[in-house]
C-alpha cells in the first residue's frame, strides 16, 4: 500500500446514478457522494431508450463538483454501468442514436429466431452465457432481422461504460467484464466470437479491442478537463466496468466457500472460479459465465430482484400512497408468512403496467390468496426472493459437482452487497430460507470496486486481494445467522412445483 490519493467513480445503475469521491489514506477508503441523479427508460413512439446525453451531463456535473471543492489532483476516474446495452458510432466517432433500453420489446421472439440459424447448444458452448432476450447478441440480431439502418451505418459499437470512457479519454476499447455480458465473447478464449457473428450477418468489425479490468486507458481529454475544472492528465481507468463485476471485486472475504449476491433492481448471485464452466448442467439451468477481475470467471444467475418492490411502490405512489421503505418493511414484518409465493422471474413481472395488480393476478392464476395490503405484497415478494436465492445456491452446488469442483468446496456463506444489503428483513429471510450465514456490505460495492481497481491500476494497491482487505478495513459488516423457522421447507416445495 502507498500514499494518499483521490479517485472518482461514476456508478450508473438502471434506476439512478451517482458520482462519488473515493479518498485513499494509505490504509482504507472513505466515500463521499458528490452527485446523485435519476435514471430510467424514455419512451418515444413505443421504443424505450436511455437518455445517454443527460447521463453524460450528470457525470460531468459530478466531476465539476469535485473540482470546485478539492484542489488535489485526481489519481483516476472510472465508470461502471449495467450490462448488455450499447451505443453505435459512425466513422467520425459520432453517436448514431440514443442507446435502446434492454427492456424494449424489439428482442421479443429473437432467442428462438436465432436458434433457427445456429443451435442453442452451439451458442452456449461458444459463449457460456445464459439465454436472455436482453443480451447484446439478441439486440443486434433484432436490428438485422428488422432491417435497422443504424446497424449498417455503424463503424463502432461501444457498451455503455465504454461509451463514457470514450467521451472521457477519446479511446475506443471494450473492458473485459462488460464485454462478457454480451453473449458475443468466446468464453474460453476471452476474445470476440467473430465467426458466430458472421453466421448471423452481424459485423464483428465494429467491436473494439478488449482490455482487462484495471487498465489505464489514457489521460482525460483536454476539453473535458477544461469544462469540468478537473486538472488535465488525470488517468481514465477501465476498472471492472460492469457494475456486478465491480461489486464482486469489492466483496471482503469472497472465497471458494462464499456465494456473492449483488442486490439491487436485479439480484446477481453466484461464485468465482478460475475457468468457465460450460456443460449441459450449466446450459439446462441457464447459468452464465461472466468475466471477473484478476482472471476470474463469475458463475451466476440473473434474478429479477428488488424490481418487484420498486415497481409496486411506484404503483402505490401513482394511487396517492407515498409509503416509505421503512413503513413497508415494518408492515411486511407483521404480515402472515408463506400465504402467497411467486416466481419473481416469471414473464408476468417483466414490464407490467401495474406491478401490484400483476402480483395479484399471478396469485389468482396459481390458486393462491391474493395479497391485499402493502405489507402482504412486500412479504410475498421478499419470501419469494429468498426462496429463489435458495434455489440458486443449490443449483450452484450441482454445477460445481458437474464440473468436478465440489470436493471441499461447501458454500456456507452468502455475501450480500449493494443497496439491497440494507434490507435487513430480506437478509434474515435469506439466511432462514437458505440455511446459510448471510454477511452484508459494502452498500456502495460497485463504486468501491471501481475505486479499488483504479488504486490497483495506478499502483496504490498491489493487487485485488490487497484491495479487498482495504475495503474490509473501510466498512462495517453485519452478520445474519439462520433461524430454525418453521414453514420454509414446505414453502420451498411449493416454489419448486411452481417453477417447474
Amino acid at each position: 500500500m502507498s500514499k494518499t490519493a483521490n479517485f472518482l467513480a461514476a456508478d450508473l445503475g438502471a434506476s439512478n446514478g451517482r458520482v462519488l469521491l473515493g479518498r485513499w489514506d494509505g490504509a482504507r477508503f472513505g466515500l463521499e457522494v458528490l452527485h446523485r441523479f435519476e435514471n430510467g427508460p424514455t419512451n418515444v413512439l413505443g421504443r424505450l431508450y436511455w437518455d445517454v446525453l443527460a447521463l453524460w451531463r450528470e457525470v460531468k456535473t459530478g466531476m465539476t463538483r469535485y473540482a470546485a471543492a478539492n484542489p488535489e489532483p485526481l489519481a483516476g476516474i472510472g465508470i461502471d454501468t449495467w450490462g448488455v446495452d450499447y451505443g453505435l458510432l459512425d466513422a467520425a466517432g459520432r453517436l448514431l442514436g440514443n442507446p435502446v433500453h434492454y427492456r424494449d420489446s424489439r428482442t421479443q421472439g429473437m432467442v428462438d429466431h436465432l436458434f433457427t440459424r445456429i443451435p442453442k447448444a452451439e451458442v452456449f458452448d461458444l459463449t457460456g452465457i445464459q439465454f436472455l432476450e436482453l443480451n447484446t447478441l439478441f439486440q443486434l440480431y433484432s436490428m438485422r432481422v428488422q432491417g435497422d439502418p443504424q446497424l449498417d451505418a455503424a463503424r463502432r459499437l461501444l457498451l455503455m461504460p465504454d461509451l463514457f470512457h470514450y467521451w472521457l479519454s477519446g479511446e475506443q476499447v471494450a473492458e473485459y467484464t462488460i464485454a462478457s455480458t454480451t453473449q458475443m465473447l468466446l468464453a474460453r478464449e476471452r476474445t470476440w466470437a467473430a465467426d458466430l457473428l458472421a453466421r448471423l450477418a452481424l459485423p464483428a468489425s465494429i467491436l473494439p479491442p478488449i482490455v482487462q479490468p484495471g487498465t489505464v486507458i489514457g489521460p482525460l481529454l483536454a476539453q473535458v478537463a477544461e469544462e469540468t475544472g478537473i486538472p488535465a492528465g488525470a488517468p481514465v481507468v477501465a476498472s471492472a466496468a460492469h457494475d456486478t463485476g465491480s461489486a464482486v471485486a469489492a466483496i471482503p472475504g469472497q472465497d471458494e466457500h462464499s456465494v456473492y449476491l449483488s442486490s439491487g433492481t436485479w439480484s446477481l448471485m453466484g461464485i468465482e472460479v478460475r475457468q468457465p464452466i460450460i456443460n449441459t448442467k450449466m446450459r439446462d439451468l441457464n447459468f452464465t459465465n461472466e468475466g471477473g477481475v484478476d482472471g476470474t470467471i463469475r458463475i451466476l444467475k440473473n434474478i429479477s430482484g428488488l424490481w418487484l418492490l420498486q415497481e409496486s411502490r411506484r404503483q402505490w405512489e401513482r394511487e396517492g400512497h407515498a409509503y416509505t421503505w421503512e413503513a413497508l418493511l415494518a408492515e411486511a414484518q407483521q404480515a402472515a408468512p408463506f400465504r402467497s409465493i411467486i416466481n419473481s422471474d416469471a414473464p408476468d413481472f417483466n414490464t407490467p403496467a401495474a406491478m401490484v395488480d400483476a402480483i395479484r393476478a399471478y396469485c389468482r392464476r396459481t390458486n393462491q390468496p391474493e395479497p391485499q395490503t402493502p405489507g402482504a405484497v412486500v412479504r410475498c415478494c421478499l419470501e419469494s426472493l429468498a426462496l429463489r436465492y435458495r434455489w440458486v445456491v443449490e443449483a450452484l452446488e450441482e454445477i460445481l459437482a458437474s464440473a468436478g469442483l465440489s470436493t471441499g468446496r461447501q458454500l456456507d456463506t452468502i455475501r450480500v452487497v449493494g443497496g439491497g444489503s440494507q434490507n435487513r428483513l430480506l437478509n434474515q429471510l435469506t439466511a432462514d430460507a437458505c440455511g446459510r450465514t448471510v454477511v452484508t456490505g459494502p452498500v456502495e460495492a460497485a463504486a468501491l470496486g471501481v475505486i479499488m481497481m483504479q488504486a490497483v491500476a495506478t499502483g496504490h494497491l498491489a493487487n485485488v486481494a490487497e484491495g479487498r482487505a482495504a475495503v474490509a478495513a473501510s466498512i462495517t459488516q453485519e452478520v445474519f445467522t439462520p433461524r430454525a423457522a418453521a414453514g420454509w421447507d414446505d414453502a420451498y416445495a411449493r416454489f419448486l412445483r411452481m417453477i417447474e
